[in-house]
């Protein structure tokens, strides 16, 4: 899929990928992931093959499309946005994806296989997260100013999903908004080439 959908201008397209991804979201719900083919979901949409080929080149790549479109629309409901000025604006960032994978949203129903699913679930919302943080960021100062912005935001894009992931799988796993400060102290080494100031350590969330 050569642009997001999170890009996409053009209404028809925007509308043909959403009953795509409806499709595909619906047949979750009944259907094992693996067992789905690309006829399955055409049809469920409404469109034809053909269709479906003009804007994913499979079902991974719709699968993967729909949960980051989740969660892009979590963030955008949010206005999360990462400013550079300060490490701590990774907060609000931290805390949907809390709130994302607590409230199950990347589930694909109780008949789909973890193996097949949870990969690109995963990949889906770091590249959401990276494409949130590479917008706010600034160039690299100090000793590290070698160091690729984009790297840098796939570090800490990959460091902030793992530790919520872990998080999420606490058998006593503390509030969303506890974890904040911690997951904040973890990846602040990562962004602070790119912030004027650091995480502030009472682990505010305010998206400021």
């Amino acid at each position: 899929m050569p642009v997001s959908d999170c890009e996409v201008r053009d209404p028809r397209i925007r509308r043909t990928r959403q009953l795509l991804q409806g499709a595909l979201r619906t047949l979750l719900h009944t259907k094992n992931f693996e067992a789905l083919s690309v006829q399955d979901i055409a049809d469920a949409a409404t469109v034809n093959r053909a269709t479906f080929y003009d804007h994913y080149t499979d079902k991974f790549a719709l699968l993967e499309a729909m949960v980051a479109g989740e969660f892009h629309r979590l963030l955008q409901e949010r206005k999360v946005q990462f400013d550079a000025g300060a490490v701590s604006a990774a907060g609000p960032i931290i805390l949907a994806t809390c709130d994302f994978i607590a409230g199950c949203a990347h589930e694909a129903g109780p008949n789909h296989d973890r193996n097949a699913f949870e990969p690109l679930a995963d990949a889906a919302i770091v590249g959401a997260i990276r494409r949130v943080l590479l917008a706010g960021m600034a160039p690299p100062r100090g000793r590290r100013r070698h160091i690729p912005v984009p790297m840098i935001a796939s570090a800490a894009s990959w460091a902030i999903y793992g530790a919520v992931k872990e998080w999420r799988h606490m058998r006593r796993r503390p509030a969303a908004e506890a974890i904040v400060p911690i997951v904040l102290e973890l990846v602040e080494p990562m962004l602070s080439p790119v912030c004027s100031r650091p995480a502030r350590r009472n682990g505010s969330t305010n998206n400021k």
